[in-house]
């Protein structure tokens, strides 16, 4: 359990670093998200829930430039924007996907360095990176794999960072490093958070606020408190099985 605080007054009135108005989002003319809005400010980490299916992905994709907005306004550091990714990345924005970026064949510290990293700051993040320094990416295991990734993107001082599914496939104790670190570094370099989870009750814990997303809609949002104390109920109504 992590021992973060709910979200206070300061950060309630920071500017929002990333914020979606009216978003839709989609595929070809098939849109997936619909009139979404959503705000994450700096120093906060705010969970977006949701089944299988509910639209979670393509809202990131959408965020980040990655996937074209069909209709509504993504704004990134207080201005509308358009750019595709490798625009909002050279301007502060992290995205850690489902896939980790990590090169198979590149030793761990080259694989930190290939990034342009801050060594140190990777290395003080996640010690254990220290001592597989000259082990191949690809003999790391999927937590050491997950953890060079989100290393690099914070290390790199953005803004905002996006993550889909952090936990996935791993260890409780793993996924708990791994959040616990992104709790930290927010709360230490300001860094705003959207997180994707599918593990409700771990991702809560670290949160300080939540969207609940179903059939491409948010349709629940508050502080993480009070979605804690309704967990069991969204879990039933929103998370399981069905979008």
């Amino acid at each position: 359990m992590s021992d973060q605080t709910t979200i206070d007054a300061p950060i309630r009135s920071k500017a929002p670093v990333l914020e979606a108005r009216g978003l839709c989002a989609g595929y070809g003319t098939q849109p997936v998200v619909h009139d979404l809005n959503l705000v994450v400010r700096p120093g906060e980490v705010v969970a977006l829930l949701g089944a299988n299916g509910a639209g979670k992905t393509t809202t990131l994709l959408a965020l980040s430039g990655d996937l074209p907005v069909m209709d509504g306004t993504v704004e990134f550091g207080g201005e509308p924007t358009k750019a595709p990714l490798h625009v909002r990345a050279q301007n502060g924005l992290a995205f850690v996907t489902e896939e980790r970026s990590v090169f198979m064949q590149m030793s761990t510290m080259d694989n930190i360095r290939v990034g342009r990293c801050d060594e140190k700051r990777v290395l003080e993040m996640f010690p254990v990176l220290k001592e597989r320094a000259s082990v191949r990416g690809g003999l790391l295991s999927g937590g050491e794999q997950q953890m060079l990734t989100l290393a690099r993107a914070i290390s790199r001082n953005p803004s905002v960072l996006l993550a889909d599914e952090l936990s996935l496939g791993l260890a409780p104790m793993i996924v708990d490093q791994l959040l616990q670190t992104v709790r930290t570094q927010a709360a230490e370099h300001g860094m705003g958070v959207l997180l994707v989870e599918q593990h409700v009750r771990k991702v809560l814990a670290y949160a300080d606020r939540v969207y609940v997303m179903q059939r491409g809609r948010v349709v629940l949002e508050g502080e993480a408190t009070e979605i804690k104390a309704r967990v069991g109920e969204i879990e039933q109504t929103y998370m399981a099985g069905g979008l």
